[in-house]
């Protein structure tokens, strides 16, 4: 048994990088309880990554893994961004906000020379990468640190070119999957696939593990997914409720809520890129994918201040409340407990 088979052996459920809604105080509890704690860094600077990772190498000895986005960023479209803006200026009149305020900057860093340093220093067990993989010089020293690669294919044809360019496993995310697609080949999601279509082709074409991820959310369905080949299962939006969870009071209230939960979509209005989520006012008055924001990540500097304002008055109508198509798993309490719960699915 390789190092790869035994990491996935020893933890078969890897908890999902949730950029915003965690921090190390999550990872360091799942892996503590046994499976694969994760730690998403798009969100982070370098100094605050650092002090994540400090965090992580004084409290555990048990392995993690550290996630990046590996996004190409685009270049600013001045008519795009005055499009954009000019479809939010109603509301920023009613929040009593000027859209001359807007910040400047992406808000998600691709990964680079900086953040491939911190992996170089802390040498994190595994380093995953949503978007396809970073330039292969760079992806040569994340190997060269020890890692194993990890990322994401929503189509078979992304689960062989991750294959053919040095991944060491694929994560399968079906569409019913909560937070950001994963594609990096084709932006068409008439392409992509639920779960238990996609997760069975993959362990059929690719001679690497297969991790799956979208909608899992207890016992039977890391049954399941082991039933049709997964070497391991990415859970996500079951731990969104835990304790250690930085998940926001209203995206907390909305998860909480068995008839809203059950009603999400995908939506690029909150970043510029489809992701899914629950609906809320923003999504239904402009249409979940309805034209208008600017390329990934640029959609995100406008909504802020909007979601900024509209949370301190307790409403999530301009927040991005990341979810999945099955919330049934979200119920609160340790991460350790629901850690544990999942593992006791996956016997020897």
């Amino acid at each position: 048994m390789n190092r790869l088979q035994s990491l996935l052996a020893a933890a078969p459920v890897i908890q999902a990088p949730m950029a915003g809604s965690q921090d190390a105080a999550l990872t360091l509890a799942v892996s503590e309880a046994g499976a694969l704690g994760s730690l998403p860094a798009a969100m982070l600077t370098p100094a605050q990554l650092k002090l994540q990772l400090e965090m992580l190498k004084d409290r555990t000895p048990q392995p993690f893994n550290l996630n990046f986005f590996a996004h190409t960023p685009p270049q600013p479209d001045a008519q795009r961004e005055a499009h954009w803006r000019g479809l939010l200026a109603g509301y920023y009149a009613e929040q009593g906000l000027r859209l001359d305020d807007i910040p400047s900057g992406p808000g998600r860093q691709p990964f680079g020379e900086e953040t491939l340093a911190l992996v170089e220093t802390y040498r994190p067990a595994v380093v995953s990468f949503h978007f396809g993989l970073p330039a292969p010089e760079l992806l040569a020293r994340v190997k060269a640190s020890g890692a194993l690669v990890f990322s994401s294919a929503t189509t078979v044809e992304e689960g062989v070119w991750l294959q053919d360019h040095g991944a060491d496993a694929v994560i399968a995310q079906g569409l019913e999957a909560g937070g950001h697609r994963g594609h990096f080949l084709s932006p068409d999601l008439s392409l992509q696939q639920g779960l238990f279509t996609l997760l069975p082709q993959l362990v059929a074409t690719l001679d690497l593990p297969v991790i799956a991820a979208g909608g899992i959310a207890d016992a039977a369905g890391v049954r399941a997914a082991r039933a049709l080949g997964a070497a391991a299962v990415q859970v996500g939006t079951a731990y969104l409720l835990c304790d250690e969870a930085k998940t926001s009071a209203v995206h907390r209230a909305a998860l909480a809520d068995s008839t809203r939960r059950r009603h999400t979509a995908l939506t690029h209005l909150f970043s510029g890129r489809p992701a899914r989520g629950i609906m809320n006012r923003l999504m239904q008055e402009l249409g979940p994918l309805g034209e208008g924001p600017p390329a990934f990540p640029l959609a995100t500097a406008a909504i802020a201040p909007l979601r900024a304002a509209a949370e301190a008055r307790g409403s999530d109508e301009f927040s991005p409340l990341w979810a999945g198509q099955n919330c049934s798993g979200s119920h609160g309490g340790p991460a350790a407990e629901l850690t544990r719960r999942l593992l006791r699915a996956w016997p020897d």
